[in-house]
């Protein structure tokens, strides 16, 4: 039962195991490929922004190169014709020597234009979505104010602004422009980033993109899928196993049938020579006596008859006897075989074979005492008898209520010699049958041969051990096995 309990504990040991590291595998796949997207999404996006940009450099140099005429009074400027082009571009503004900057901001953009000899931003202002940028020329230096938020080209942007959990972000000087909002960025979870400045140096925003993965955001689905896998397959593994265990069990009770089957010839031949001894006696006298008496003259038929009847009468009794043997077919046995043998083994032995008996009538065996105890025994004979001990105290068990039933198998040294004890909590052995306990052909269950301890009791002496029965003093019987230990054993 216990190792039956152990196995069940590493199957769901080694389940859960592989289901966490199955699980756990899929997890960090579905992060890699999300960070594999983002990467790729945040460098579309780079890209996509900085070609928007570098527009602004060349428009504003292809005004400072061709320098448009003013337009006469009442008609727009060329350049002011640049927004209907350019929808992000909100206003054009030109300088020259009669029309100065209306601010103060543009006329030192100018001047850092002019020392830096390339476009130069104003001061910004990136939480209000726009910003302005200037370029120095002569003879007219020109500004332009675009909208931020009319920057993105959306038809090629590659993530939906709605849905997408991906944050967009332009920064500059400690300023900061919301391009896309994304998901939530705080919480628990893995934290994606990705940092690049525009190429554009006089525009040098950071165009910095993060996201949040979160839980709700693992693959549960893939990862609940690969747990139900590993149920099933640990589940038929488990099943197979059983199987096999069954069937193995099933082997091994079949040949300590047959070994017992064996093993019962000598005590049989013992028995029946005893129960044959007598019919034979009295045919052979009645055969002698019905000689005798046909020989007389004249003779006495009538007491012949009788005694040939008594004769029949016997033979058919020797028949019966004969029959009996003819039944239980056995073989010599095969010498002396006795070894080392661990018996806390062979009772684990036989207490797995006989699991599913304890289990059915709702025992749960309990092993106490050495660990190993090492003794000098058949160990084909030990399995026969620790076999049939524990058989016996399951049978007496099924007389008391399930709630009652103990089985208790204690091993250790007394007396120099190495003792299993089987006690059971059953209702005991009467005191009349106790004396007859090992007689053969002795049983007090119905259909019983009465061989099985009386076998047992023979194999035990032939090892150099012995085999008694006591009722225990908590109530219950127990049956020690006693065998000589081996060499070096304490």
């Amino acid at each position: 039962m216990r190792q039956s309990w152990r196995s069940q504990r590493w199957w769901v040991s080694g389940g859960v195991v592989l289901s966490l590291a199955g699980a756990v595998l899929l997890a960090r796949q579905s992060l890699e490929q999300q960070r594999a997207l983002f990467e790729t999404d945040a460098r579309i996006v780079h890209r996509l922004l900085s070609q928007q940009v570098v527009q602004h450099d060349a428009i504003l140099a292809t005004l400072a190169l061709l320098q448009p005429a003013p337009a006469a009074p009442g008609t727009g400027s060329p350049e002011q014709r640049l927004p209907a082009l350019y929808p992000r571009i909100l206003s054009v503004h030109r300088s020259d020597a009669a029309t100065p900057w209306p601010d103060p901001a543009l006329a030192e953009a100018e001047n850092l234009s002019r020392q830096s000899g390339r476009a130069a931003l104003a001061p910004l202002d990136l939480p209000s979505g726009r910003y302005r940028l200037v370029l120095a020329s002569e003879p007219a230096s020109y500004a332009l104010t675009i909208d931020l938020r009319a920057l993105v080209p959306w038809t090629e942007w590659p993530m939906s602004p709605d849905s997408s959990h991906v944050r967009v972000e332009l920064v500059h000087a400690g300023q900061r422009h919301v391009v896309q909002a994304g998901g939530p960025q705080a919480g628990a979870g893995s934290r994606f980033e990705f940092h690049k400045v525009v190429a554009a140096e006089s525009q040098p925003f950071d165009v910095v993109a993060t996201q949040t993965v979160g839980w709700r955001q693992w693959p549960w689905g893939r990862m609940t899928a690969w747990v139900l896998a590993v149920a099933a397959v640990l589940a038929a593994l488990q099943h197979l196993q059983r199987q096999r265990l069954a069937r193995r069990r099933a082997e091994e009770l079949l040949r300590l049938g047959q070994v017992a089957r064996l093993n019962t010839l000598g005590e049989l031949a013992a028995g029946m020579a005893h129960e044959l001894n007598q019919p034979l006696t009295a045919v052979l006298a009645n055969t002698q006596a019905a000689q005798r008496l046909l020989d007389d003259e004249p003779p006495e038929l009538a007491t012949a008859r009788s005694a040939m009847a008594q004769a029949a009468a016997q033979a058919r009794r020797a028949a019966e006897v004969v029959g009996r043997l003819r039944r239980v077919v056995e073989r010599p046995g095969n010498g002396d075989q006795r070894q080392t043998v661990d018996a806390v083994d062979a009772v684990r032995r036989a207490l797995d074979l006989l699991e599913p008996e304890c289990q059915r009538r709702s025992v749960v065996p309990v092993l106490d005492g050495a660990a190993s105890l090492a003794v000098v025994a058949d160990p084909v004979a030990l399995d026969q008898i620790v076999h049939n001990l524990i058989v016996n105290a399951l049978q007496a068990l099924e007389q008391v209520p399930a709630s009652q039933r103990r089985l208790t198998l204690t091993l250790h040294t007394v007396d120099g010699l190495g003792e299993l004890a089987v006690a059971d909590s059953g209702p005991g052995i009467p005191a009349e049958v106790l004396p007859r306990l090992f007689e053969p052909f002795f049983s007090t269950r119905e259909g019983g041969l009465g061989l099985g301890l009386s076998l047992c009791e023979t194999l035990a002496s032939g090892m150099g051990g012995s085999l008694s029965a006591a009722n225990a003093s908590t109530g219950g019987a127990v049956f020690r096995l006693r065998l000589p230990l081996a060499n070096g054993q304490a």
